[in-house]
C-alpha cells in the first residue's frame, strides 16, 4: 500500500486549508458564541463547489473521490466543526441519495441547485420515537391522487433552519409500517412545511439544527425517491456514506485540538520549564498523535474501499467509531494540557471539547457502530 498522499490530495488539502483559515478562521469563535449561521461564508463557498463535492460533473458537481471528500470535510472541521457538519450533511445525506437513487428527472431538477449551494439539503429520519430505531418512524405519507400528503414531525434536523430541500422518511402503508418506509423529496416552499425553533445546543452551535413540521404537506408522487417501501434500504446505504463524513469531521476536530495543545505545551511554563518537557505531557501528546494517525488510516481505508465499488459498511462504521472516540479523547487531553485555560471560552480547545462529543451520537451512536461491525464479523464464515 502507498501511504504517501498523491499530488491531487495534497492540492485539495492546501486549497481548502487556505480558504477556511482565511475566511472562516477569523469568525469561528464568534459564530459559535452567537449560534450564528454564516451566510457570508456560504456565498464564498458556492463557486468553489463545496456543495457538489461528489455530484457528477454533468449536474454541476466536482465529482470528487472519497478521500478528497474526506480531506475537505476534515479541513473545514479543523477550523469550524459546525460548518464541516453543514457541508458533510448536505453532500453525503442531503444530496448523494438523489444522485444514487433518483430518477433522471429528479437528478435534473434537484442536483444542479444542490451542487451550486443555491439549495441546502437536509436528511430527516429522527423523530421522538425513531432514530437508532430507523423502523420506528411515525410520520405518514398517504397517497391522494397524484400526490402524497405528509403529516408528522422530524427533530434534531441538521441544516433544518436553512435547508431548501429535505429527504423525508415516512410510512406510506399504515398496515405494514416497518416495511413501508419511503423517502420523499420535499422542497421548503411547499405548503404545510414549516421550521421549528433552532435548538440551543452544547456544541456545533453555528449549525441551525431544528425540528421540521409537516401538516397536510402535499408533494407530487414524482418526488418519491426510489420505490415505495425503499426507505430503510436508502437510509442504511446513505448512512454508510454519511459515517465517512462524520468520521472526517471528528478527525478534523481532533487534529485542531492536538495542534493547539502541542503549541501551548511549548509556550506555557511551569517550574520554570515548558510543559512539553514533562514526561506526562509528552505521553499525552504521543498518544494524541498516534490515535489521530490511526483514525486517519481507518477513514481513508473506508474511502478507498467505497471508491473500489465494494461493500464498505463495516469499514465506515469502524472509521466513524474510532474517529469520534479519538475526537472526544484528544479534545479532553487538550483541555487537560491547557489546565484552567482549557476551560475558558478564550481558548478554542473549549469549543473543540464541546463539538467532539456529538460525533459519537449522530449518524449512528458508537453503540450502533459496534453493532454494525459485530454483525459483519459474525456473518463471515469461520
Amino acid at each position: 500500500m502507498n501511504f504517501n498522499p498523491c499530488t491531487k490530495h495534497k492540492t485539495v488539502r492546501k486549497t481548502v486549508r487556505n480558504f477556511v483559515e482565511t475566511e472562516l478562521g477569523p469568525i469561528a469563535h464568534e459564530i459559535d458564541q452567537n449560534a450564528r449561521f454564516p451566510w457570508e461564508i456560504i456565498e464564498k463557498m458556492r463557486p468553489l463547489n463545496f456543495f457538489g463535492l461528489q455530484v457528477p460533473r454533468e449536474y454541476g458537481g466536482a465529482d470528487m473521490d472519497s478521500i478528497s471528500y474526506a480531506i475537505v470535510i476534515e479541513e473545514i472541521s479543523r477550523v469550524c466543526a459546525a460548518m464541516g457538519l453543514c457541508v458533510t450533511v448536505h453532500n453525503s445525506v442531503g444530496t448523494n441519495p438523489i444522485a444514487q437513487f433518483g430518477t433522471k428527472e429528479q437528478k435534473e431538477k434537484f442536483l444542479p441547485q444542490l451542487a451550486s449551494g443555491e439549495c441546502i439539503g437536509a436528511f430527516c429520519l429522527t423523530e421522538a420515537n425513531a432514530g437508532t430505531d430507523a423502523g420506528g418512524v411515525e410520520t405518514t405519507a398517504v397517497e391522494d391522487g397524484e400526490d402524497y400528503v405528509i403529516n408528522g414531525t422530524k427533530i434534531f434536523v441538521t441544516n433544518g433552519g436553512i435547508c431548501g430541500s429535505a429527504l423525508i422518511f415516512a410510512i406510506s402503508d399504515s398496515e405494514n409500517q416497518r416495511s413501508s418506509n419511503s423517502v420523499l423529496i420535499v422542497e421548503k416552499n411547499t405548503p404545510g412545511f414549516s421550521v421549528g425553533e433552532i435548538e440551543d445546543l452544547c456544541g456545533m452551535r453555528a449549525n441551525p439544527v431544528s425540528s421540521l413540521f409537516f401538516e397536510d404537506c402535499r408533494v407530487p408522487k414524482s418526488n418519491l425517491l426510489g420505490r415505495k417501501g425503499d426507505g430503510l434500504k436508502i437510509g442504511l446505504s446513505t448512512l454508510d456514506s454519511g459515517r465517512i463524513g462524520i468520521a472526517a469531521q471528528a478527525l478534523g476536530i481532533a487534529q485542531a485540538a492536538f495542534e493547539d495543545a502541542l503549541k501551548y505545551s511549548k509556550e506555557r511554563q511551569q517550574f520554570k520549564k515548558p510543559l512539553s518537557t514533562f514526561q506526562t505531557i509528552q505521553n499525552y501528546l504521543a498518544d494524541m498523535a498516534t490515535e489521530i494517525d490511526a483514525a486517519r488510516l481507518l477513514l481513508y481505508r473506508a474511502c478507498a474501499i467505497k471508491d473500489a465499488g465494494k461493500a464498505f459498511g463495516a469499514e465506515a462504521a469502524m472509521a466513524k467509531l474510532y474517529c469520534s472516540t479519538t475526537a472526544s479523547r484528544v479534545t479532553g487531553l487538550a483541555v487537560q494540557i491547557h489546565g484552567g485555560y482549557g476551560y475558558s471560552k478564550e481558548y478554542d480547545v473549549e469549543r473543540y471539547f464541546r463539538d467532539a462529543k456529538v460525533t459519537e451520537i449522530y449518524e449512528g451512536t458508537s453503540e450502533v457502530q459496534r453493532m454494525v461491525i459485530a454483525r459483519s464479523l459474525l456473518s463471515k464464515p469461520t
